[in-house]
């Protein structure tokens, strides 16, 4: 599998697609993220919030995969702002690793302040090779500006909630207007809502003979986002990953972009007001 690699601005490369373990059962992590390890995946997207950094770590262990050819994420829960570098540790040694390929703040949590500290934090965690990469997640075009009024390093991504029905342009283009990639997160809409019964997606499915699934995930590919679709279902994986025998047509790229319902759209927390619990 020749899955694509996008280039940070830090000068580091993360496959484009991975595999994501949120809502996945502590006691299944393992044995799924083995397969999507045998599948041909390198990038798996995990969080200390998760509870299963255990299960990535020992599938990773028992992989034999060089560490070098793996690209994990873990992430910054909120209560732990303002410490980070013992969070960290926390999940390398739960990840059975000695650094991480990129860190992200989980939320900006305004309320509270913290998320500059937290920043800089990282910063000083990137420098000490405890990270190679750091970013943040869930943050807004605000919060990405005061990063960069207070401090002179930018994230390298940052990862929102992204499907058809909530597209988020205006984040997109503020993020890329800071040279930082977009990461999706809920990137098949969780299985909240209807999606895969829309004619603009199931039309095109048919067409190239792929499921629903794949079609959602070959458009979040060619408009260049990073995507971990999470599936709880072995069978699940090997689909998700198998999408770089088709492409989708203009047409059919913008009839899935025309899905977009704007903030009704919105699946999972506003980040303006997400608290630190």
């Amino acid at each position: 599998m020749n899955v694509p690699m996008i280039e940070l601005n830090d000068g580091n490369r993360v496959p484009q697609l991975g595999y994501g373990v949120f809502q996945v059962d502590p006691d299944k992590t393992e044995k799924l993220v083995a397969e999507a390890l045998r599948q041909g995946i390198r990038h798996i997207d995990t969080a200390a919030i998760y509870g299963n950094e255990e299960g990535v770590g020992r599938a990773i262990a028992a992989s034999g995969i060089p560490r070098h050819e793996l690209f994990i994420t873990t992430k910054l829960w909120n209560d732990s702002q303002l410490n980070a570098a013992e969070a960290l540790d926390t999940s390398l040694g739960k990840l059975g690793l000695d650094y991480v390929d990129l860190y992200l703040i989980h939320w900006p949590v305004p309320a509270d302040g913290n998320y500059v500290e937290a920043w800089k934090q990282l910063i000083e965690l990137r420098e000490a090779g405890k990270a190679k990469s750091i970013g943040v997640s869930n943050f807004l075009p605000e919060h990405l500006d005061q990063l960069e009024m207070n401090t002179d390093v930018t994230p390298a991504v940052n990862q929102i909630e992204l499907h058809p029905y909530f597209q988020q342009w205006k984040d997109i283009d503020a993020a890329r207007a800071h040279g930082i990639k977009v990461e999706a997160w809920g990137p098949l809409g969780q299985g909240k809502t209807d999606i895969f019964e829309q004619p603009e997606i199931t039309d095109p499915a048919e067409a190239h003979g792929v499921s629903p699934a794949q079609v959602i995930i070959r458009w979040h590919l060619q408009n260049g986002t990073i995507v971990f679709p999470k599936t709880a279902t072995p069978e699940r994986i090997r689909e998700n990953f198998d999408v770089f025998g088709f492409e989708l047509s203009e047409d059919e790229m913008a009839g899935i972009t025309s899905l977009d319902r704007g903030e009704e759209g919105r699946g999972g927390a506003h980040p303006a007001e997400m608290d630190a619990k």
